[in-house]
This record gives structure tokens, sequence and C-alpha cells, in this order.
């Protein structure tokens, strides 16, 4: 039987200029049947995007080949109807949008691939109905947010009706809601058009809708086997720097502080890991829960914010933009917003994509300026021009894609840039760079090199090192782990964690309602440009429905624990973490003070 995609031993090498050839993949197998959904996970580098290049042709294989429904890619006569039947999806959207509005931009592709005129219309609203981006058609893109950008990247590859689609990381801008409506639309493509999907993720949760997983490390496939079996390797996984799914990890948890061992893809899912949780708890011996009892005191969440601590340096009074004023494309993306910041906290900013989040912030240093109401930073006017200087020094933003800010000739240079700006001594700014650098863990090989020869985190390491070099008393951070393995998401968030601890203000704004539940002191949440809510993490959480009329869900780790709550009495729901949430269900156990081998059951 011929696969649809057949890859068999394929190898790639990059040829740099003036550098050593790099070896990207590795000896690579890999076949799916039409109407396979395959995952493909891995570190940032280990070769996952190129072997989605080679899958459609982007890249022609150095050794082995790669066969699309029989046509082989490097046969420079079937290049062009192998791309028509792979559309791919990359993790940046501005590198994939050309049209000068929404509606164009999907068009395009069709009208390229010469379909009737009747065949774009249906097709391109087709499309925007898919990614909901319908109520927008005539809006210029450089004016959506970073996750619309992203559902129009996707419709634009909707629209040619691939026979194939690649996903490079193309939910990583998504809002969680938008997520899982993605994912339920490549899981209609699936059933409905026999559509297969290579799906290359950091999103653990997307990865058990697959059929087939495969781990890559270093350029190989290292584990391969359903979701099921990939994931119950919870150990050789984190190895590897990857996530499991967070009820896979809770059950876990759970076994090891009670010294007890799941069986065989117990786990896998979300009813068999309640149900392993459930037996778990219920085996627990008196010496088992006797051993647990120290680790499990004090689980829930509580600010870390002093109350008698809190200094305004940031306030904002009824601040309104409209972009486009004045035209037919006028848009508000915020209105009426009031709230404050204060000294030394860690403010998590949450919203479904569009609604205001990145506008928000681009008013803290001047970047916007309030078209109504008032911007406050240090007490400095953020309208004023005679104190945007001033709070630009103090202020530190990192947009979306943070490696994009790099552009001078070495990794130093980089660094220095801003506090050569701010006219500082150069003895300061070579102390400067070099604690940033420490900071971020860059070394000083590293930093004589160009940033253009860097990895993807250590870019990124590097143009958060630019920031941290002009000392702001406030960082802004704007998704700064988009696109990151879960390891490189916990060491960018760990410096924002570290700087926090230094007493640096930090706003972090980001689409993981779990990374904002593990580190904020408070959070501000943000629905159709308006303050839906602002209090503290556990005072955000607690309230699902709340959060889900801003389009929010909860933690992972909190929905898990809250369908547990239904067979388990006295579980403390405000833990939205795994390790908080196993500590909830074992203390849980411990203070029922019943019986082993019975636990209450409503």
């Amino acid at each position: 039987m011929e696969h649809f995609i057949d890859i068999q031993n394929v190898s790639y090498t990059y040829q740099g200029s003036g550098r050593e050839p790099l070896l990207a993949v590795d000896r690579v197998t890999v076949t799916a049947e039409k109407g396979n959904h395959i995952a493909i996970l891995g570190r940032n580098g280990s070769g996952k995007s190129t072997l989605a290049r080679l899958v459609n042709a982007l890249e022609l294989p150095s050794e082995g080949a790669v066969v699309i429904q029989g046509l082989r890619t490097d046969d420079e006569d079937h290049i062009w109807e192998i791309r028509k039947l792979c559309g791919m999806v990359f993790q940046n959207p501005d590198n994939q949008i050309v049209g000068t509005t929404v509606e164009e931009d999907v068009a395009f592709g069709p009208e390229n691939l010469g379909f009737p005129q009747e065949k774009i219309r249906l097709s391109v609203d087709q499309a925007l109905k898919f990614v909901g981006l319908d109520d927008v058609p005539d809006r210029a893109p450089h004016l959506l947010s970073g996750g619309q950008k992203q559902k129009l990247a996707i419709a634009g590859i909707l629209a040619m009706r691939p026979n194939c689609l690649i996903l490079d990381e193309a939910t990583s801008m998504l809002d969680p809601v938008s997520r899982s409506e993605f994912m339920a639309l490549v899981a209609r493509l699936i059933r409905e058009e026999q559509m297969t999907v290579i799906n290359i993720t950091h999103n653990m949760e997307e990865v058990l809708a697959a059929d087939q997983a495969y781990v890559m490390d270093d350029g190989r496939i290292v584990i391969s086997g359903t979701p099921a079996e990939i994931f119950d390797k919870v150990t050789l996984i984190k190895s590897l720097g990857l996530d499991v799914p967070v009820h896979t990890e809770i059950a876990h948890l759970v076994a090891s502080k009670l010294g007890l061992e799941l069986k065989p893809l117990e786990a896998s899912s979300e009813p068999d890991a309640e149900r392993a949780v459930i037996r778990l708890l219920d085996e627990a011996t008196a010496a088992s829960l006797e051993r647990a009892t120290d680790e499990v005191t004090g689980t829930g969440m509580t600010s870390t914010m002093p109350i008698d601590s809190r200094e305004a340096i940031i306030s904002i009074r009824d601040l309104s933009c409209t972009y486009s004023q004045g035209t037919p494309m006028a848009y508000k993306a915020l209105d009426q917003v009031s709230f404050d910041v204060y000294k030394g906290e860690l403010l998590g900013i949450i919203g479904q994509s569009g609604s205001g989040k990145s506008t928000l912030i681009q008013h803290l240093n001047g970047l916007l300026r309030a078209q109504s109401g008032r911007v406050s930073v240090l007490g400095l006017d953020a309208s004023a021009n005679a104190d945007i200087r001033r709070i630009r020094q103090k202020v530190g933003l990192l947009f979306q894609y943070p490696e994009h800010q790099l552009f001078e000739e070495t990794v130093f240079q980089d660094i220095a840039f801003g506090p050569r700006r701010m006219g500082l001594d150069p003895l300061v700014i070579e102390q400067n760079v070099l604690s940033a650098a420490r900071i971020v863990g860059l070394t000083e090989e590293e930093l004589d090199r160009s940033p253009f020869e860097l990895s993807g985190g250590q870019k990124r390491r590097a143009a958060i090192a630019g920031v941290l070099a002009m000392n702001p008393e406030i960082l802004v951070l704007d998704e700064p782990a988009a696109g990151l393995d879960p390891a490189g998401r916990d060491e960018i968030l760990g410096y924002a964690a570290r700087l926090r601890s230094m007493g640096v203000t930090v706003i972090l704004v980001s689409h993981s309602m779990e990374d904002i539940a593990r580190l904020s002191d408070r959070v501000l949440v943000l629905a159709d440009g308006r303050v839906h809510a602002i209090g503290t993490a556990a005072e955000i959480f607690r309230d699902e429905a709340h959060l889900r009329q801003a389009g929010l869900p909860l933690p992972m780790a909190g929905s898990f624990l809250k369908r547990l709550s239904s067979h388990i009495t006295g579980l403390d729901l405000a833990c939205f973490t795994s390790d908080a949430a196993a500590k909830a269900l074992i203390k849980a156990r411990i203070d029922r003070k019943e019986v082993p081998g019975h636990v209450h059951v409503q």
C-alpha cells in the first residue's frame, strides 16, 4: 500500500557560508496514510521545522527520499504539485501575510492556484468563518493582534484546500479558546475531508489528538508511538526538555508523593487520569500518607505582594484607543481602561486575541500616545514628549518576537546599544552588559558572535539582555515564551521571576493560563478592550464563570481538580499548577482522617 507521506532515511545538512555544515535532520523515517494526524515534538533546534520544510519541498533532502502521494520532492517536475497538496502554516504569521486587507490576503493563494472566481469567493468566506475572522474582512492585517494574524495565516492556507496541512507551531500565538476551536476544526477536516495533518507543537494537549507522535532530538527521532505511549515515559520526556499533559503529570506526581506505582498507560486520557488518582488515594496506606504530610501543607495560592508595600508606579485612567480613526476601518482597541500597577509586583495580563493586550502595553513607554485618558509612569506623563525619553530609560519593553529586536554586528554591541543611547560611561556600559549576560546565561564567546549566528533560544536571551542592560525599573514582556519549547519557556519566565525578586516590576502578557497563575501576584483580564477583572491570581481563577465570560478557561490543573471535586470532599480548588494540584489531592485525603482504602465518593 502506498503511503500518502513516505519519508525514508532522510538527512538534511545546512551549508552555511563561513561556518561548519549543520546536520539538522539525521536519517529520519516517517510514514503517514491519508487522513492520519501526526504530531512531531522536540526542543527548539531539534530539526522539527526542517523536517516540515522537507515535506512540502521547501528544502530537498541531502540523503534519502521524501515522497508525497507518489511524487518525489527532488523531482523538479513535481515540486509545484507537491506544494499544492501540502499547505504549511509557519510559526510567525507576519512571514505569510501579503494582502492589504484580511479578505485579500486569504484570496491570494486560491487566485494564484487559478481557482474560478465563484470558488475563490466560497473558499475565502469559509476559511474566514472557520477561524473566526469573518467579521473583519476589510481590516488591514497590520492592525490585527498577533493571535488574529495567526488566524489569518491559517485561513490563507485553508482557503487553498490542501490535502495535507503542515502546522509549524501554528497555534503558538492563539489564546486557549481559539486554539481549542482550531484543533476542533483540524479534527473535522481529518474526519470529513480525509486531510492529512502534521502538527509540530510544544502544546502537549494538542498531541493527544494525534494518531502517532514522533519525538526528535538533535535531528533524530528518539521515540515514536501513540501519544499515550509517548507520555507514559514521563521521566524520559522531561529529560528531553519537554512536558507531558497536565492530567498525566498530576497523576504521576500523586503516585510519586505517595510512594505508589501507576499501571502502564493508566493516566493517558483525562478520564483515565481521574480514575488513577482516585485509585491511588484509595490505596494510600497510613505510612504513605504520613510520609507525604510535611510536603503537602500550604498548597493554595496566595499573593506574595505585601499589602503595606503597595506603591502605584503606573496609573492608567480612562484610557481609550481607536485605530484608523475617522475611516470606515475604525475600531476601538481600548475602551475606558483604568488600573494601577504596584512597585515590585508581577502583574499578569490575559485576554483573548484582539482583546487589547498589546495595544495597552505599548502605551506604557510612549510607543502609543493616549488619545483620551491618562497614562502615568513613575510620576511621568506617557503622552508628553518631555517625559517620554525618561520613561523609556526606566521601562523595558520586549515584543512578541524579541529576537527581531537584534541588529548589531556582535551580541555585545547589541546588548550595549540601549545603555549607549542613555549616555552611560563606557565602563558602566561594559559592567551592565556583562551583568545582563550573566542573568540570561550568555557566555563571553557568545557575546563576540553575530546575533544572527545564534540559535533561536540564544537570540531571545540576547534580546532580553539588551533590555536588562538598561537597568529598567519596569519590565514589560509581551508573550516572551511564544514558540519556545517547555525548557526554553521555563528559562525565559524564570528570568522574569528572578528580576521580580530583585525588585523590578514585571508586566507579563501571556496566553498561558498556567504561566500566569504560577507567576503572577495579580492578574488583569481584558475583554473587548475593557477591564473585565483585576485581582490576585487566586481571585481571578477561582471565578470560572466570570473568566469564561471573557472567553478564557481555567488553568488545566484547576479544571482537573474541579472535575475530581465531585468525587473527593474537602479539595482546595485554588491550585493551578500540577505540583500544587497533586499536593491538594493528597492533603484532602489526609484531612479526612478516614480509614486508608476508603476515599469518600459523593
